[in-house]
């Protein structure tokens, strides 16, 4: 058994971003990576996924729709492995994933585990998996011995996206596959005026320490004044305050915005790993304790409102 293969995800004609950050987490795992592209007619999404750390691309010419079909693909993902183990399998942790991709890894008894966060490889063949478990109240490091195939579904929006510009060898492959037993009768784009924080460049983040739900108002008055787009912690969310779409953290969103200005965030740990990777991280806190200075560019131990004030004065 040898190498890496990432099992790309598309959705209406395009290769899904998070096929992307899933090259960037193999680039740390067995050689070579390979690509694997499961479509009726794979050929036009070849070169989306011509990635840079990209050893070799598969395309399997499968089923009668160019959509997910969970039947084909787990008919697909099984010939893959007939034809090669390879000692990692990714995809991402996404309502398509879940679909097939559990049921290969039952059948076969392979490693497994969903909603990976970070993976690494520890000593030649032991591949350790880090997840969270208990609505991210403990993470937990699974650790996979050398021996067999680990499929791991990973977070999306955890690595950075892989850069376009490879040279990888491609090859094709067909297969007769049985009909699905399901059927995509059209595909529809979320309503536009769904949020969505992962792809804002600066979030203003607000958490318990606003105090009461109609304060919100006022943070999103200064958010939209800054052009930055209102995120929030946890408590928010469980408060009922605010959609789960706008929360950070492990059970919300992983974000990395170029810039990520705190409001009255504590820094849990759950939420430090939802944001830590963002480019400046500006804290603003009364509590000169609060952990989320421990990963803050800049910091101001001030009553929030006094900072809100001034920078509503400033826009």
């Amino acid at each position: 058994m040898s190498g890496t293969l990432v099992l790309a995800e598309h959705l209406g004609g395009k290769v899904r971003d998070v096929t992307l950050e899933l090259v960037t987490a193999a680039q740390g795992l067995p050689r070579p990576v390979t690509v694997a592209v499961i479509a009726a007619s794979p050929e036009a999404l070849l070169d989306s996924v011509d990635l840079v750390g990209v050893d070799e691309i598969v395309a399997v010419r499968a089923g009668e729709s160019d959509d997910f079909e969970n039947d084909v693909y787990q008919q697909a993902l099984d010939t893959l492995l007939d034809g090669s183990e390879p000692e990692v399998i990714l995809a991402g942790f996404t309502v398509n994933s879940m679909g097939y991709a559990p049921a290969v890894a039952a059948r076969r008894e392979l490693g497994f585990a969903s909603d990976v966060f970070s993976v690494e490889v520890e000593s030649p063949g032991t591949i350790v998996a880090t997840r969270a478990f208990y609505g991210s109240k403990v993470h937990g490091e699974l650790t996979f011995a050398a021996g067999a195939p680990v499929l791991l579904l990973l977070r999306p929006t955890v690595w950075a996206p892989a850069t376009p510009g490879g040279s990888a060898a491609r090859r094709h492959l067909s297969l007769e596959t049985t009909p699905s037993r399901a059927r995509h009768r059209g595909y529809r784009e979320p309503p536009p005026s769904e949020v969505d924080i992962t792809t804002s460049d600066f979030l203003l983040s607000i958490g318990r320490g606003i105090g009461e739900r109609d304060n919100i108002e006022r943070f999103v008055e200064l958010a939209e004044k800054m052009g930055a787009t209102l995120a929030v912690s946890r408590p928010i969310v469980d408060a009922g305050w605010m959609p789960s779409a706008r929360q950070v953290g492990q059970s919300g969103k992983t974000v990395k915005p170029k810039v990520y200005l705190a409001f009255g965030i504590s820094g849990a740990v759950q939420h430090l790993a939802g944001m830590k990777g963002a480019g400046t991280i500006i804290a603003v806190n009364s509590d000169p304790d609060a952990a989320i200075f421990s990963v803050a560019d800049f910091g101001a131990v001030l009553d929030l409102f006094d900072v809100a004030d001034e920078l509503d004065k400033l826009y």
